[in-house]
Order: structure tokens, then sequence, then C-alpha cells
């Protein structure tokens, strides 16, 4: 829901949740709040501002960032008029959609790894990734032309029109169905939605790890490139039967690694697989190599979060973010230009003040100064308040200015000067030797 606050002006997404609250330590303990609060803040996943909870109806609220869609509308959406452009993807005159461009789908995965990663290292996994609950943020225009084009001049009239900011931001939402890494297996058997749930969710008593969120991110990555699903399995048989069209059958010591679950057998009749549909060949062979990575029926074999933000797939999303880095740490060099020129100006300010310099000056140190004579009018009388200086001025006193010594100030060795002046003031006695008697003293 979009609501807008009275404080900052700004709109926000309000999610009220159903279920009621009797005290503010059971809001506290609610794991979305918990893991929105330990995985905040993070530039790929969702935001959140603020917790309302009120005491007397027990209901809570959740403020979170305002989004723009989601991946399922980004993927589903309708012809709205006779053209209509949307988050770039071209939609023509008689309605059919052209995919989004590898591209756009290298930027939305890239970030999509990213928030998987950053959940994973701080030991939560989301168990619930979908379309739906992955939201984007278009920074481009969407405008709407309401004069028919034919198809085949669609671009270039629509070039002018769209003209990107920049670049999409993708992040990651809905934490409630989310679980610690560390917890104790078995977890909840029907968590994840049936079209991105991995194999080891559904013929296992909830005996999976974090590994299940890669499988449903790479259909969701097929989806986006081919805008359609990749199992769409209309029950759980037929979801298990979709997943070995097109992987094959697994090996029984695949099959081994999996707890048995009391409600299905594993006697699967052998199917070879067709392999995952190519709806679209514009795809590279690095998208189709993550893709398989990202599915693989093994858990033991299925690529990381981390790994895959390393993969050959995404070598220029991390070069860009190195070089986005860098910028941030270094200096601007234009401000160092001016700090330069404005040292190198005050320098050439400094040597035309000593060549004006044309006072007569004395040979010698530089230390050393002549000073005026003072010509004091009628007697003048020194007195020191202090009894311990004595004038020289005083009558019958030499007019001899005494020498004065610095005083050495030191903790411990204080003792050691005072003698070192004391010794030359004290006599030398030699005591007399005493002769031996009898090889003795």
């Amino acid at each position: 829901m979009k609501m807008q606050s009275l404080r900052d002006g700004n709109y926000y997404a309000c999610k009220q949740m159903k279920q009621h609250f009797e005290s503010i330590e059971q809001v506290n303990n609610l794991r979305e709040i918990q893991a929105l609060r330990r995985l905040n803040p993070h530039p790929n996943i969702l935001t959140l501002h603020e917790v309302v909870f009120d005491r007397k109806s027990g209901s809570l609220a959740l403020i979170c960032e305002l989004m723009d869609m989601n991946v399922y509308e980004l993927i589903r959406e309708e012809v709205q008029g006779p053209l209509v452009i949307v988050c770039g993807c071209f939609l023509d005159c008689t309605g059919r959609r052209h995919p989004l461009s590898e591209k756009k789908v290298v930027h939305y995965m890239y970030q999509l790894c990213r928030a998987l990663d950053h959940m994973h290292r701080n030991g939560i996994f989301h168990r619930d990734v979908k379309p739906e609950n992955i939201l984007i943020k278009v920074r481009a225009f969407i405008r709407k032309v309401d004069i028919r084009i034919s198809s085949d001049s669609v671009r270039r009239h629509l070039s002018p029109l769209f003209s990107p900011l920049q670049q999409d931001i993708l992040k990651l939402g809905d934490f409630g169905s989310c679980r610690s890494v560390y917890s104790k297996q078995p977890y909840t058997e029907y968590i994840s939605t049936r079209w991105y749930r991995a194999p080891e969710c559904l013929l296992t008593d909830g005996f999976y790890s974090h590994k299940m969120d890669l499988w449903s991110a790479g259909c969701v990555f097929y989806e986006i490139t081919s805008l359609q699903p990749l199992f769409p399995g209309a029950n759980e048989l037929d979801q298990i039967s979709k997943i070995h069209d097109v992987m094959g059958t697994p090996a029984a010591k695949t099959l081994t690694k999996f707890k048995q679950s009391r409600a299905m057998s594993f006697d699967f009749p052998f199917k070879k697989g067709s392999g995952i549909p190519l709806q679209t060949a514009n795809l590279s062979p690095q998208c189709l190599s993550l893709l398989h990575a990202m599915v693989a029926y093994d858990p033991d074999e299925r690529i990381t979060a981390h790994q895959a933000l390393q993969h050959p797939y995404f070598q220029e999303q991390r070069a860009a973010e190195k070089q986005a880095r860098g910028s941030h740490r270094k200096v601007a060099p234009e401000l160092l230009s001016n700090k330069w020129q404005i040292s190198k100006e005050g320098s050439k300010q400094k040597q035309p003040l000593k060549q004006e310099e044309s006072r007569p000056r004395r040979q010698g140190p530089a230390y050393l100064m002549e000073l005026p004579q003072l010509k004091l009018s009628g007697a003048t009388k020194l007195s020191y308040s202090s009894p311990a200086l004595q004038t020289v001025f005083r009558p019958g006193g030499s007019g001899k200015v005494p020498v004065l010594r610095p005083l050495k100030c030191g903790g411990a060795n204080q003792k050691a000067d005072a003698q070192k002046d004391i010794k030359p003031n004290l006599k030398q006695y030699h005591l007399p030797t005493i002769e031996r008697k009898g090889g003795g003293y």
C-alpha cells in the first residue's frame, strides 16, 4: 500500500501484517523485522524505515522503501494502449513483446546475486525468491504514445522518447519466510512457491539449505530472459516431472543424498532430459553456463551466490564496480590541480617580497640586532618587588650584569646535576693503607 508521510512528505510502501501482536517484545522477535534490521543498509535489500505498532489494536505495519514495480509486473506487463514502453522492453502495436536486452538482464541478475550473497553471509536465507518479491526502481523515462506506428519503425521513432537516465535498481524484499542458516533442520516443507521450489524441497521433509535460493534465482533468471517460466508445474508431482523433463532423471547417487520423504517414492522413470529450452538465440555462452550452474539438480554441485558473482558473465559489472570504488576513494583531480595552482601562486607571491626588501642589514648572524638607545627625561627609579632579584643599578653595585645560567629541568636527573655542581667544592681525602697480617686484613 502506497502512503505519504506527514513528516517529510515523501511516499513509502506500507506492509500491513495480518497477525495481531500483544507486546512490543513479540514485535521485535518477528523474524522479518530482525532480518531487515540485520541486512540493512544494502543497495540491493529493501530498506525498512519504520515499524508502527498499535498496542491497543495489536496491529503492526512495516514502513519500507517505495519501489516502482516487481519483476513479475515487468515480465507480465499487459499492453495498455496502442504502444507502450516499459523499462526498455518495447511493445509494438500488435501486442508482441520483445525480450529484455542481455545487457539489462546482466544488470538485474548481478544485483540479485549481490543481495543473495549479502544475505547468506549474514546467516539468513530467503526461502521464497520469486519475481513478485524482487522489486525494481526504474531509472528511465516511461512515456505512453497514443499514435499508431508500424512495427517496422517502432525503434526508430521511439529512440528519442526513451532516454534512460541511470541503470535500474533491483532490491530483494518480503523476508517473512526467511530462516537462519544455522538453525536446526528439518524446516517447513511447503515454503517456497511451487514453480521456484528446488528438488531437495520437493523430495525431502524439510532437509534443505541456503542453496535453494540459488535454484529459485536460476528460475527467475530464465524467466527474465525468455518471459516464460522454466518449470510451471500444476502440483507437486507435476513439478518434479517438469524438472525431470528438462534436466533428466538424476542418478541414484544424487537421490541417496536426499532423505526420503514419507509422502513420495523415488522410483522415477528414466528420462534423458531435453535440456533448458532456448527461447532466445541471443544468449551468450557465459549466460547459459551460469544458468546451468544455478539450476544444478544436486545442491552440492550448485553454485553459491559468492561464486556466481565471480562468474565470467559478470566481468563487466565487476570492472565497473571496482572503478566506481576507486573513484570514490581518490580525490578529484580538479581539486588537486586547484591546490597546486594555489600553492604555486603563493610561492610566486612570496618571492618578490624577499627581493623588495632593501633595508640595510648588519653583517653577522641573523639573530643579532642593535637596539636604539633610550633617552630618559628626568630621574627614573627601577624597583623590584622580588627580594630574590638583586638590581645591579643599586648604589655600590659593580654595574656589571651577572651571567645567567639556563635552568636544567629533569625529574630524576636533578640530583645528579646537583652533585656534579657540588663535587668541585669538596676536598679529596685518601685513607691510609692497611698492612696485611698473617694473610688477613
